[in-house]
């Protein structure tokens, strides 16, 4: 189920939904603390009821917590309440690839410059040994 515009996850104020996949909901939020914006990635209710993949889950947080990279999200923390698990991640606002690609073809330059920043963010998260599992261009 949706969660509504004020709803709590720890110190983060849900403000509305962005978006949603395999993973669960996104949301934009509002971190109370410390007064920023952030994404809030709430997973399912069937991964949340199943102990192995949430460990799995926590365990990905916290190699995924360890990658400063500049093209890849950083992670603010993994909370816990009322039945919900989610991500507290840097909101990265813009316009998606899939967006962009919508508009018309790139151009031979900006292909070749998202491409090696793709490939960067890549090979930073394959030296973890973490695996996106979800690469697509409405994720970049």
């Amino acid at each position: 189920m949706p969660l509504q515009p004020d709803h709590a996850i720890a110190h983060y104020r849900i403000v509305e939904k962005i978006g949603e996949g395999g993973m669960g909901e996104v949301y934009r939020a509002e971190d109370t603390k410390l007064g920023r914006s952030v994404a809030i990635k709430v997973l399912p209710e069937a991964f949340v009821q199943d102990q192995d993949r949430l460990a799995r889950f926590a365990r990905e947080a916290q190699l995924l917590a360890s990658l400063n990279h500049p093209n890849i999200a950083a992670i603010y923390g993994l909370e816990e309440t009322e039945g919900a698990t989610a991500l507290a991640l840097e909101l990265v606002e813009g316009e998606t690839l899939a967006e962009r690609i919508q508009r018309g073809p790139l151009p031979v330059e900006d292909t070749l410059a998202v491409g090696l920043q793709i490939a960067e963010a890549l090979e930073a998260a394959h030296d973890k040994g973490i695996i996106h599992r979800d690469l697509k261009p409405a994720n970049i």
